[in-house]
């Protein structure tokens, strides 16, 4: 009976965790863009996005999430793709873009033929993406599971022995009682729920004990690369002055003048100079989709796109052009900052699992080859979009699993579902990615995935040892009993005693095999490189 209500209880756990998860999901469909302007006869009307046909047209208002996917017909603006294919920068979008639903226009509106319906648009594709990942569960045999059968055999062969070597049936349940079925039905789960408390502690929510043997022996890790990489945020990377102007003296122009802009790039140049060492604008003036005008201590500036700024020089990467007094005055470079604790983040996976890593983004190639080159990566999959990404998990090879994915985005969603392990990076990820992970980062910091590797490793070795104690200790007691010197009542008492042992070593995985703070080295490291960059 005890037995059967243990089973019972750890069956109902999973069962409420399963329904604890799946309301995010919900969540994700509550999310999805439910109205549309449509254009009739040159008037805009608010319709239900489902009665949205494919060739109609439609209005997307600057700031709105795109409803479905179609074709950009009139208008200019920069569109934040980051939620669905990873692409840290602004898209920009004109007559004949394509463009997708569940993405964010940006400040000007855009007048867009429908070519998807609502339900084959790409926000819903994720959220059958996800759904479909969920059904397809990887098969795995957890340790308990794998341990039972020999266990239960060697008991009954012992037992049978000496009953059939005595002659007496009470030899039979004297070598049954010492049989205790507490290292397989208690200790490891005790281990799991040791690690996984160990885990929270370091702000990492681990979901199941199924997820932490995964986890231990991950052959694969995959990375997104926009806000788990990288932070996925824009900082201002290099200052290239024309002659007559200094770096310095470039920046804190383009800084003033784009001191009242909202749009994402202006916001990152106005976070590089303080409010204090700017200069005063006035006279400002915004021209959607190509710049800023606004004169700057007594001086004509414009600041934007290279032809807005009266220059055919541009750089290949994303960059805003200043104009100074009609004069083309520089560039100012963007990029998307790698985390300090990346790179050893990676080193200490190849030390713990010995395991290939690989990034897939959604980002352009050549960008997401040098991101993982500076971080230690092995291979790139780039420019994938979430069936793609799938695709990629997929095909891993046998001897490549199990396979770890960590990302942040909904468009990492439907990975994070069909991988192996999913772990998201919570702090700032979206909701959907939470859910459809076995693990969620807490805290905005990379690190935490090596030390839920390293967790996840000491659980299991201390789970195995505290299992095979006390398979030893039962099995010693049975050879014992086999030869009937171990009263029944003794041997319930001996069984007992074995299971204190073997929940006691258990426990010790609250602690792991060494004490100290998990993820110090990789974040000393990092606060060293930073201080290294600063100086």
């Amino acid at each position: 009976m005890i037995v059967l209500l243990m089973l019972t209880g750890g069956d109902a756990l999973e069962s409420y965790a399963a329904t604890k998860a799946s309301s995010e999901l919900k969540q994700l469909l509550e999310n999805a863009p439910t109205t549309a302007h449509r254009m009739v006869d040159g008037h805009v009307e608010d319709v239900e996005v489902e009665a949205v046909q494919v060739g109609e047209t439609i209005l997307v208002k600057p700031q709105e999430v795109v409803p479905v996917d179609g074709t950009v017909l009139a208008g200019e603006s920069l569109v934040d793709e980051a939620s669905l294919t990873g692409e840290s920068k602004p898209v920009a979008k004109n007559a004949g873009s394509d463009i997708m639903s569940g993405t964010v226009n940006g400040d000007a509106a855009l007048t867009v033929k429908v070519t998807q319906r609502a339900e084959d648009s790409q926000y819903q594709g994720i959220i059958k993406l996800v759904k479909e990942s969920e059904a397809r569960p990887a098969h795995f045999v957890r340790m308990a599971d794998r341990y039972a059968v020999p266990f239960t055999l060697i008991a009954y062969v012992i037992a049978g022995l000496g009953w059939f070597f005595s002659g007496d049936p009470v030899r039979f349940a004297q070598v049954l009682v010492v049989a205790s079925p507490c290292p397989l039905i208690l200790a490891a789960p005790i281990a799991m729920v040791s690690g996984m408390s160990r885990n929270s502690r370091n702000g990492i929510i681990v979901k199941s004990g199924t997820t932490l043997e995964k986890l231990s022996d991950a052959k694969t890790f995959a990375f997104d690369k926009t806000g788990t990489v990288t932070r996925g945020i824009l900082k201002v990377a290099t200052i290239l002055p024309q002659a007559g102007f200094s770096q310095d003296q470039l920046l804190k122009l383009a800084a003033s003048a784009e001191g009242q802009s909202t749009h994402i790039l202006a916001r990152s140049l106005t976070d590089a100079v303080p409010t204090a060492d700017r200069l005063p604008a006035t006279d400002v003036s915004e021209t959607t989709s190509f710049g800023v005008n606004a004169t700057v201590d007594g001086r004509k500036v414009k600041v934007g796109k290279a032809e807005f700024a009266g220059t055919k020089a541009t750089v290949d990467t994303t960059a805003v052009y200043v104009n100074v007094d009609g004069q083309y005055a520089g560039a100012i470079t963007f990029s998307d900052q790698i985390r300090p604790e990346a790179k050893e983040t990676m080193t200490k996976l190849h030390e713990l699992n010995d395991a290939k890593l690989i990034m897939i983004s959604g980002d352009q190639q050549s960008i997401a080859d040098k991101v993982a080159a500076q971080v230690g990566i092995d291979q790139v999959y780039a420019e994938q979009l979430p069936q793609q990404k799938i695709e990629v998990l997929d095909n891993v090879p046998k001897d490549g699993r199990p396979v770890v994915m960590v990302g942040d985005g909904v468009n990492d969603a439907p990975s994070l579902a069909i991988a192996d392990v999913g772990i998201a990076m919570g702090a700032h990820g979206a909701t959907a990615a939470s859910e459809s992970a076995d693990a969620v980062v807490l805290r905005d910091d990379l690190a935490k995935v090596a030390a839920a590797t390293l967790i996840a490793k000491e659980t299991m070795v201390i789970a195995k040892q505290a299992v095979l104690i006390g398979i030893a200790i039962c099995t010693g007691l049975m050879l014992i009993a086999s030869f009937g010197v171990i009263p029944t009542i003794i041997g319930a008492m001996l069984q007992e005693v074995v299971d204190t042992v073997t929940i006691l070593y258990a426990l010790r995985a609250r602690n792991g095999l060494h004490r100290q703070a998990l993820v110090d080295p990789v974040r000393a490291t990092a606060e060293r490189e930073q201080i290294q960059q600063i100086n």
